[in-house]
């Protein structure tokens, strides 16, 4: 079986480091523009040289996205951009227009481009057009089952590879090209400045009756009823890797570095556990109640196995579910003490009961005994944003582990 690529995003450098600190194989980011996340802080080109010596010094990779669906204006300085992409070393560029791919090739002839899910793949026809295009890697639409993903694998080029999301939150409109938010808010989706009014409470009401509400939901508050649950694969990795795609993408630019850990973390135990021994593979639900772990709407599993049906959405609230809080970041452990020196996230008190994770290995739970700040000194919080505070643990830890707490109720 061919090993899947584990494909995370990075939203910023913290995220770029956390996702492959934690098992990505790559990460996708965004410039300052031609990216369709423009509410993400996104990466300047410094920054896009750390992260990118931070990727390749592990061996990881690291892909740029140029997805929008641009105008002529968009275009002015985008033959320059790609010149600087290549020479900093990126290993791909993610497009979805013609025009982009034109201006890829012109300017850097040697540069990987991957199709966007913009593009709406979703036959092997076009696939192949695309490839003898020179495109390497297609990212299908989401609007496909895993029969049809099987059959575009098996009726185009070796060589060309296959990318599918396996995880976040799924887009009302066809393969994310959305005029929704253009029309109601005035920020164009399809050039990275999505309002996701998908996610707002709706009224469904017949143009000579008003007042009176078509009952999609019997509820006088309304409905969400665009909203769609958050799509979840990870029951079904050892389906998807027999099938043949090469990258098993996560979706959230715009969610948190703790989101990004928790993720691909569990893809990434659960990924290597069915490669190890994939004749013995006993799927273990502790996975999935690690990634509830953090933020999420409930679970989809979308197109793969039949089109959606009502029980996809969610109509009661657009919010998310979370149960826990990431409260510290740890920088360094003392062997010798047993104490850990924390990075503070959310407030933290002596006495509070904590969860403490890295990559590749199970939680721990203790309780805070005692909490001293910088200078020493005992305390019974940390309430300042990134206070640096130490703690002892019952067990050795590591750079770049995560502290968490159970939410209250």
């Amino acid at each position: 079986m061919k090993k899947p690529e584990l494909l995370a995003p990075a939203g910023n450098l913290e995220k770029l480091k956390m996702a492959i600190i934690y098992g990505a194989d790559a990460v996708y980011i965004g410039g300052k523009k031609f990216g369709l996340r423009a509410s993400a802080k996104n990466f300047t080109i410094d920054q896009m040289k750390e992260g990118l010596k931070f990727a390749h010094e592990r061996g990881k990779k690291v892909y740029v996205t140029l997805n929008i669906i641009p105008h002529n204006e968009d275009l002015n300085d985008l033959p320059e951009y790609v010149k600087e992409l290549d020479e900093l070393g990126v290993d791909a560029v993610i497009i979805s227009d013609p025009g982009v791919l034109s201006i890829v090739k012109e300017n850097a002839p040697n540069l990987e481009i991957h199709l966007s899910t913009q593009a709406n793949t979703t036959n092997y026809k076009s696939a192949k057009f695309w490839y003898n295009q020179g495109i390497k890697r297609i990212i299908t639409a989401r609007e496909l089952s895993l029969n049809e993903i099987k059959e575009i694998i098996a009726k185009t080029p070796e060589d060309l590879e296959v990318e599918a999301f396996v995880h976040g939150a799924m887009c009302i409109s066809y393969s994310g090209r959305c005029l929704l938010s253009n029309y109601m808010a005035h920020r164009d989706a399809n050039r990275g400045e999505c309002a996701h009014p998908c996610r707002w409470k709706y009224f469904l009401m017949e143009e000579k009756r008003p007042g009176e509400y078509f009952p999609v939901v019997e509820d006088e508050r309304g409905t969400y009823i665009f909203n769609s649950k958050d799509l979840c694969m990870l029951k079904h990795i050892p389906q998807l890797i027999e099938a043949g795609i090469s990258s098993f993408k996560i979706e959230g630019r715009m969610k948190s570095a703790y989101y990004v850990a928790t993720v691909v973390r569990a893809y990434r135990m659960v990924i290597d556990e069915y490669l190890d021994n994939s004749n013995n593979y006993v799927y273990n639900d502790i996975w999935l109640e690690e990634i509830k772990k953090a933020s999420h709407r409930d679970f989809t599993t979308g197109f793969y196995f039949g089109k959606p049906k009502e029980t996809e959405q969610v109509y009661t609230s657009s919010s998310y579910i979370r149960t826990y809080d990431f409260t510290g970041l740890i920088l360094d452990y003392n062997n010798e003490t047993s104490i850990a020196t924390v990075e503070q996230r959310n407030r933290m008190f002596v006495g509070d009961d904590i969860e403490i994770f890295g990559p590749n290995r199970e939680h721990f739970s203790q309780k805070i005994e005692q909490m001293w700040d910088e200078k020493g000194n005992e305390i019974d919080v940390a309430p300042h944003p990134q206070q640096i505070i130490k703690i002892k643990t019952v067990k050795p830890v590591r750079p770049w582990d995560i502290i968490r707490k159970p939410r209250k109720e």
